[in-house]
């Protein structure tokens, strides 16, 4: 049992235990409503540039106040942060419930609520990084990240899943107000949090000064730079998203798309499922930039593949590599990084996850138009790997960084 995932600090830490159980059911209904969202906006538009337009302007505001929410996270009490921002949440989800009732749904609306969403949510998760922090013990951050990861893949597996039978059988009505209801659980789940202490911060400093001093500290330590730097540059040139629909087109058309997409989230899954030992590795730089070179060479193979089985199979190993990866990154910022600078290094964490897939896909659709398919996929791996060989090169603390 020590190989698979460990449950056990859900059963001995009560306040974690809440935490966590809150937010895997309010990631759930956040994965049904990002599957309900582009195609509400698809139903009524029938343009998929519309769908592009709505995700774009999503992660602008995301941008942005992620690295605010980074300041409030490290200045305020977290858990009032989550509580104001998990009701204003469920509040957008109500709107977009009221929105798809109506006979002729609002689009500007949609467009309205969806990025505001996506903005509060730059507010939430830095709170939410730093709370998790204060709740569990220093030796148990290897459990916190296995989870993590878990409830991730897990929802990205069974989420869309459940939302295309619900819009199917029950509409878009049902999807929303799930969402909504994942929240007040949430909600619930964070008030019943007993004690959590409130952040060490220096009110003297000007948020701009506070955001300055986050970025210092960040720049001043390899291990951080290096986790951050590694991800991104295995989400720009090894994620080739953006070409699906047409590698979809090789494999037996658009019913085989689904299950591109879906084999990352299950090689994810087995990985988290499969996380016990990740506790017993301390040299944690080292396996960050192992993880990405092997997610470069699974792109490579992927690229390779003329079979569909082959190709899902080197799919999902993209999707265990980067969940190894998420894992020990999430370990190596629990344990450098102090809890009165957590929120604001979750920010900048934030822009580099939320910012690299985006760039992904337009390094890979370029690189396609310019040169074909699978010049592409191939070549994004083999500069996954090279990017990855640079850091380590360039960043040796980075490699050399161990937990103690």
């Amino acid at each position: 049992m020590k190989h698979f995932v460990d449950i056990s600090l859900l059963k001995r830490n009560k306040s974690f235990r809440l935490l966590f159980t809150g937010q895997a059911i309010s990631f759930m209904g956040t994965a049904i409503t990002s599957v309900a969202l582009p195609y509400q906006i698809y139903h009524e538009t029938h343009s998929t540039l519309m769908i592009g337009l709505l995700s774009l302007l999503q992660l602008l505001p995301l941008l942005f106040t992620a690295m605010i929410g980074g300041v409030f996270a490290d200045r305020h009490h977290r858990r009032t942060l989550l509580l104001y921002a998990e009701t204003i949440l469920a509040g957008g989800c109500i709107l977009l419930t009221i929105n798809a009732s109506l006979v002729h749904p609002s689009v500007l609306l949609l467009f309205i609520v969806a990025p505001s969403m996506s903005a509060i949510t730059g507010l939430h998760r830095p709170a939410m990084d730093g709370i998790t922090q204060q709740l569990v013990d220093k030796q148990d951050f290897a459990a916190v990240s296995a989870l993590r990861g878990l409830v991730y893949s897990g929802g990205l597996i069974i989420g869309p899943a459940i939302a295309g039978l619900l819009i199917a059988h029950f509409g878009l009505i049902t999807a929303y107000v799930i969402d909504a209801l994942s929240f007040i659980v949430s909600l619930i789940a964070i008030f019943s949090i007993r004690h959590i202490p409130h952040p060490e911060f220096s009110h003297d400093l000007s948020t701009w000064a506070s955001l300055k001093q986050g970025c210092t500290y960040a720049m001043s330590r390899q291990e951080l730079v290096g986790t951050y730097v590694v991800d991104f540059v295995a989400m720009i040139f090894g994620m080739p998203n953006a070409l699906f629909p047409a590698i979809a087109q090789s494999f037996g058309g658009v019913k085989t798309l689904g299950l591109l997409y879906s084999a990352p989230a299950i090689g994810s899954l087995v990985i988290s499922l499969c996380s016990g030992w990740v506790g017993k590795i301390k040299k944690q730089g080292k396996a960050i930039a192992i993880a990405a070179a092997l997610w470069g060479i699974a792109i490579v193979f992927f690229g390779l593949s003329h079979n569909l089985w082959f190709a899902l199979f080197f799919l999902a190993c993209v999707g265990a590599a980067d969940t190894v990866s998420g894992i020990f990154r999430d370990m190596v910022w629990n344990n450098t990084i102090p809890s009165n600078f957590r929120g604001r290094l979750s920010g900048i964490a934030m822009i580099s996850y939320l910012s690299g897939p985006r760039l992904g896909d337009t390094e890979s659709g370029l690189v396609a138009a310019a040169f074909g398919i699978t010049a592409s996929v191939v070549s994004g791996g083999v500069l996954c790997i090279v990017g990855v060989g640079l850091c380590c090169w360039l960043l040796p603390r980075f490699t050399r960084y161990k937990a103690e």
